[in-house]
């Protein structure tokens, strides 16, 4: 049960900057004292000493303020940053090095027995205020962007923002989210199609991109015919000194 303790403790100095040393991670991370008493308490879950882990989890939600419920799942070199108000789903399944920020849910969407939980492929970080909602799959190496709200499965390698969480694929996305950073405007809680205020950002956004996009063809045009303005003139010039010096 704690024969992955290294490597816990070598993805924190990996993935937080702010650390420094073991002792520090030891004594002041409260989502490394977390995930190791999970792990404890996953164990006695397992083998069905069930009263007593959620009872060491529940004292581990008081001391670090995260709640992970015994029964769920979670691989290897995992790491919760911050971690105050994570909430982790009893049939929650979580892949090899995934990271949570504060605020995350990984929660239920359903009263009845079984798989209710979100399962995380490998290599999945979900930001912080996220709500992953139902048993759905968030695909390898996906990214939840902060207070995103996602209630349907997230391909591999894609990026999932909003409320509800819509999918970034394609690049008129892309292009669209980063003229919106540069604007200082968030697309996290927008939603795509129900929003009119929403539809009309992106609308101008689209605009903007595509102005931005003609503006930038202008300019090359410009420059190629100063350029070519630049060596007409400069022929005439070689010719008038050439007629010149007849």
């Amino acid at each position: 049960m704690f024969s992955h303790l290294k490597e816990d403790i070598a993805s924190v100095f990996d993935r937080d900057p702010a650390a420094r040393t073991t002792w520090e991670v030891l004594t002041c991370y409260p989502g490394f004292h977390a995930l190791v008493i999970h792990r404890f308490s996953h164990w006695l879950w397992g083998h069905r000493v069930r009263w007593v882990a959620r009872f060491i989890s529940h004292l581990a939600r008081w001391m670090t303020g995260i709640e992970i419920h015994p029964g769920a799942t979670i691989g290897r070199r995992f790491f919760i940053d911050h971690g105050m108000g994570v909430v982790i789903g009893e049939t929650a399944t979580i892949g090899d090095d995934c990271t949570l920020y504060h605020g995350v849910t990984l929660g239920g969407t359903s009263w009845n027995k079984g798989k209710r939980h979100p399962t995380l492929c490998n290599d999945v970080v979900i930001g912080a205020g996220a709500k992953v909602l139902g048993p759905i799959i968030v695909g390898e190496g996906a990214r939840i962007g902060s207070n995103a709200v996602v209630v349907k499965d997230v391909p591999p390698g894609a990026t999932a923002v909003g409320i509800p969480a819509r999918i970034i694929l394609d690049e008129q996305d892309k292009v669209r989210e980063e003229k919106a950073a540069k604007l200082g405007f968030s697309a996290y809680a927008v939603t795509r199609d129900d929003d009119p205020t929403a539809n009309a950002i992106q609308g101008l956004l689209d605009h903007t991109v595509e102005m931005d996009r003609r503006m930038e063809l202008i300019l090359k045009e410009l420059e190629t015919l100063k350029s070519d303005q630049d060596s007409a003139l400069s022929a005439e010039r070689w010719a008038d000194r050439k007629v010149a010096g007849k």
